[in-house]
């Protein structure tokens, strides 16, 4: 061979050794990510071309599916009462992905998990069409009802947020207002308009906001509970009924500011629960100044302030600042300053009060399951910390008994059931400008001792006239609904 053809014949040589090479690489080096890369249309047609699983309630799915009419895609997905359950499931569309838990049970519910590999492959061997699991939920039907009626009937912008205290199951989490997942659920033009009309550029309600879980308030006064855990687990005060060190004005640390009371009501050196059933800012605003900054952050922590929570949804962290001024760190003790949390994480202080002490990991999700029903994988219920101990907490739970029965929250009395609870008025806006956020936190306690259900709501009015606003008058009657809901599906 003379020496052109030879360098040609060498050169062919590399650039098939090269579509080798380059072929061998896309075969089974880049196939995963290929296979599922976003931008892949067939893995999108791949994924809708079989039905779903569902996301399961008390037994009953509040997802379904539907054969679309039109594309590429042979299903989309259906929900049952969507508004109403959209801070539990989240969206799925074809055009805009996925959140909350269809995206974070993704596989399981399209049937892609390895922990379905086999499944799957006998599936294929037989010709029968891939099916998706079902994610099993925590949640009350009646309670999440109860929840999202309360808040509709409001009116106003605002969120529940239930825990059965002995296991941190999630009950019930509703946000108002809210959207049906179902008119984004395809790719077609009504889709897409209903997508622009649930953005926050142009709907200022935000209802694709979960203010259950993503939204952080001042609590105001429900804050005082964690102040009064803090007081007894630090030994400040060593029971409910002996006097505070607690004058009348008082005038905070390093300033020449009074703190104020709400009223004409009896703060002077209160006993902590006359101080929780009248909300007196002085005495708990005095508490946090004289533990002081570091053990007042020590006994947020506790609860779950400053940290994400994964439901498995992730939650926002609430705050509980530190390095704080001795004043700062007053008004932060009565839930103001720097001071903010989501709706979730004061149900999970009512729900460590209600469990003498022990505060549980809140979860959402139950099982997973096959298609065929079999179980993947089960939630065990986990102890996330001690706040305060068993006898202090008892201590708690009678202050915060003493606030229905005859302070601030007996809207909230259920007849045959304890209840405890706290109410809170919160400033909102620069200079307490705007209308304040109502809340209530409580839990119901059965004759057994037992609490299944502990509750937070949160009330936004911003409509409201601003004297009628009280945690009390705007949140407890939700509290109080919810609380019945769960008490009679026992």
């Amino acid at each position: 061979m003379n020496k052109p053809l030879r360098r040609i014949a060498i050169f062919c040589g590399l650039l098939v050794l090269a579509l080798l090479v380059r072929d061998n690489w896309l075969q089974y080096v880049q196939a995963d990510e290929l296979r599922t890369d976003t931008n892949n249309r067939r893995v999108a047609i791949e994924r809708y071309a079989s039905p779903r699983g569902d996301i399961i309630v008390g037994g009953d799915p509040i997802t379904g599916h539907a054969e679309t009419t039109s594309g590429d895609f042979k299903y989309k997905r259906t929900y049952k009462d969507g508004a109403m359950w959209a801070p539990v499931t989240g969206f799925v569309s074809q055009a805009y992905g996925a959140n909350q838990l269809e995206s974070i049970e993704d596989g399981i519910l399209t049937g892609n998990d390895d922990r379905l590999f086999f499944r799957n492959t006998l599936d294929m061997l037989t010709g029968k069409p891939r099916e998706g699991g079902n994610v099993v939920t925590t949640l009350n039907a009646a309670a999440q009802k109860a929840a999202y009626d309360g808040l509709k009937a409001q009116g106003a912008k605002g969120a529940v947020a239930a825990i059965e205290p002995s296991t941190g199951k999630i009950l019930s989490l509703a946000s108002y207002p809210s959207y049906d997942p179902s008119t984004i659920a395809g790719s077609g033009t009504s889709d897409e308009e209903a997508w622009k009309k649930l953005q926050k550029k142009s709907n200022p309600d935000d209802p694709m906001l979960n203010r259950a879980l993503r939204e952080v308030y001042p609590p105001g006064s429900t804050f005082k509970v964690v102040t009064a855990a803090a007081a007894l687990e630090n030994g400040l005060y060593n029971s409910a009924d002996e006097k505070t060190n607690s004058p009348l004005p008082w005038t905070m640390p390093g300033t020449r500011t009074e703190l104020k009371n709400e009223g004409n009501i009896p703060c002077k050196n209160a006993t902590l629960r006359v101080a929780l059933q009248y909300s007196c800012n002085t005495v708990f605003g005095k508490v946090g100044a004289d533990l002081g900054n570091d053990k007042m952050l020590e006994e947020a922590k506790k609860f779950g302030f400053t940290s994400e929570q994964f439901t498995p949804v992730r939650t926002s962290a609430s705050v509980f600042s530190s390095n704080m001024a001795p004043s700062e760190v007053a008004l932060s003790s009565i839930g103001q300053f720097n001071t903010a949390t989501t709706p979730l994480q004061m149900a999970m202080v009512a729900s460590a009060v209600a469990n003498d002490g022990k505060l549980m990991k809140p979860y959402m999700v139950d099982e997973l399951q096959a298609p065929n029903l079999d179980t993947l994988e089960k939630t065990d219920p986990e102890e996330l910390s001690q706040p305060l101990s068993s006898k202090n907490a008892q201590i708690l739970q009678s202050m915060m008994e003493t606030v229905v029965e005859k302070g601030t929250g007996t809207n909230a009395q259920i007849p045959g059931v304890t209840v405890g609870g706290k109410t809170g008025t919160a400033q909102h806006g620069e200079n307490n400008s705007k209308n304040p956020y109502a809340w209530f936190i409580s839990y119901a306690k059965q004759k057994d001792g037992s609490s299944p259900v502990a509750v937070a709501v949160v009330i936004q009015d911003d409509k409201a006239v601003r004297d009628d606003i009280s945690g009390g008058g705007l949140a407890a009657p939700i509290a109080k609904k919810v609380m019945e809901a769960v008490i009679n599906s026992k």
